[in-house]
């Protein structure tokens, strides 16, 4: 057999936990499931999914040496994407901007899907915790004994498909606090709670 399902049975409860532990971008999509819906947000899922994608193959052709060598580039990325993140969050809080909501609920401009997945792009990519988990633990469940592309091509599969799950559970829970706030009268407490917590991943990001 060229896959060792012994390790990769091992991997996905592993992964599961790590993936749905609250971080950078589940916090990300818990905000915009509340703040734009779930549709939308999936836009932004769409790119961090890709920077998850770009992080697993980069690590296995030598992101520990990319990084070693480029460690200024990665310090930008992550300056600038907390740096924007951290704008965005403060138009909310003040109900302007594209992603705030009016008093009934609804949007005043069209959401940019570019926009949203260079959000969920930038933040999967400068974020820390992907690449300390690519470079450190996915060896540990390589069997170097069988080819390397079958494993991975399958560690790789399973990598978006519960990182996706994991976003949309997230972005599950923010859309039923919208409705339950919504419901209330509570428009503006929405745009606050959703911009304190994007400046919230603003600063976790450029600090992390």
């Amino acid at each position: 057999m060229i896959l060792d399902f012994t390790l990769l049975y091992f991997f996905i409860p592993v992964f599961f936990i790590i993936s749905i532990t609250p971080g950078l971008c589940m916090t990300l999509s818990l905000t915009m499931g509340m703040a734009i819906g779930i549709r939308n947000t999936m836009k932004m899922m769409i790119g961090e999914l890709a920077g998850v994608l770009l992080i697993s193959l980069t690590a296995v052709v030598g992101g520990g040496t990319i990084i070693a060598n480029y460690p200024n580039t990665f310090e930008v990325f992550k300056y600038l994407g907390g740096g924007y993140l951290f704008y965005v969050g403060i138009q909310m809080w003040r109900s302007l901007g594209k992603m705030s909501l009016n008093t009934d609920g609804s949007h005043s401009f069209s959401l940019n899907g570019f926009q949203l997945a260079s959000q969920g792009f930038i933040t999967a990519i400068a974020n820390p915790k992907g690449w300390a988990f690519f470079l450190a633990m996915v060896p540990s469940f390589m069997n170097y004994d069988k080819p390397l592309i079958p494993q991975m091509s399958a560690m790789v599969l399973i990598i978006l498909i519960i990182e996706f799950i994991s976003l949309m559970i997230y972005a599950t829970g923010g859309k039923a606090l919208n409705k339950l706030l919504t419901k209330s009268g509570n428009v503006q407490l929405i745009n606050r709670i959703a911009g304190t917590l994007m400046m919230f991943v603003g600063i976790w990001l450029a600090l992390s």
